[in-house]
């Protein structure tokens, strides 16, 4: 579940779906390094344009750099993927004819040790996609109540667990506060009996926290409302996701627009009646892109 992305997920599929070609505009909300980007570019040469966005300043820059080779091409913005509408506006951008979204953190973001997203090492809970975001994981743990922590964990981490993490943390920090990955861990590791360990113990906890201090999911709803409207006729939606909870908010809402439901004026084709997963081949060369779903809808 902690998905580290060295290579684009299911990028030959995202092409294919997206159907690159010269001439139009794409958008990527979660460009991250740049790679499914690069693909759209070389897909969409030579005159095919990109908009992106990454709300992590860090991602933008080795985004530069990797589709500097497109310069002229493409755009890049720090912005959350949930403000492509006024990101369009600024532009002059009536509407794209492909959108992507990646959705989770990024191998880059795991990776940064000072972070605090991974269990892999010691690091402030930090947790925060962008420097912007005021709430960091620290703060949810040194002042949410045992019920409101327990609530977090079951439903943002399918934590089976969360009740009697959320205790031992609300014990543990009447004691010292709870700063670094580590001390968090250490209390998981009391919480979870050895012999109901599969995956790390500390994943659940640490995917509820991130996407709590980070808002994914409301993010996400946010960004489906103003989706129908950002695409121009024939325009295609495709987003990856990594976890069921982001999975079923995308599933329920592009079943919704392909039934004329909801409060759009476009009528929309679901592409994936069932969700793309990645190659057998594809998941031994990236064991983390295991858990990603792809689905897409088409705007009539």
């Amino acid at each position: 579940m902690e998905e580290i992305r060295h290579h684009p997920v299911l990028l030959e599929e995202v092409l294919e779906i997206l159907d690159c070609r010269p001439g139009r505009v794409y958008a990527d909300g979660t460009v991250g390094a740049g790679g499914h980007s690069r693909g759209v570019l070389e897909r969409s040469s030579p005159t095919g344009r990109l908009i992106g966005l990454d709300w992590d300043e860090e991602a933008l820059e080795r985004a530069r750099k990797n589709l500097s080779p497109f310069a002229g091409r493409f755009e890049l913005r720090r912005a959350n993927f949930r403000d492509f509408h006024s990101v369009l506006e600024s532009l002059s951008i009536p509407g794209v004819d492909g959108v992507l979204l990646d959705l989770g953190v990024s191998s880059e973001q795991l990776e940064s040790r000072e972070r605090g997203f991974s269990f892999r090492w010691d690091a402030p809970l930090d947790m925060r996609m962008s420097q912007e975001t005021m709430t960091t994981a620290q703060e949810l743990i040194r002042k949410l109540p045992a019920a409101e922590l327990e609530r977090l964990f079951r439903e943002l981490g399918e934590e089976r667990w969360a009740r009697r993490i959320a205790r031992n943390i609300v014990r543990a920090r009447q004691k010292a506060p709870l700063r670094t990955t580590r001390e968090l861990i250490a209390v998981i590791e009391r919480s979870v009996p050895p012999q109901r360990r599969g995956i790390h113990p500390a994943t659940r906890t640490f995917q509820a926290l991130r996407i709590s201090v980070n808002e994914e999911l409301n993010n996400l709803k946010a960004f489906l409302l103003d989706a129908p409207g950002l695409l121009n006729s024939g325009g295609r939606l495709c987003i990856i996701s990594y976890h069921s909870l982001e999975d079923r908010i995308v599933k329920n809402h592009f079943r919704e627009w392909a039934r004329g439901e909801g409060r759009k004026t476009s009528s929309f084709a679901l592409l994936t009646p069932k969700p793309v997963v990645p190659s057998g081949e594809e998941v031994s060369r990236n064991p983390r892109a295991r858990s990603a779903k792809m689905r897409a809808v088409e705007k009539l």
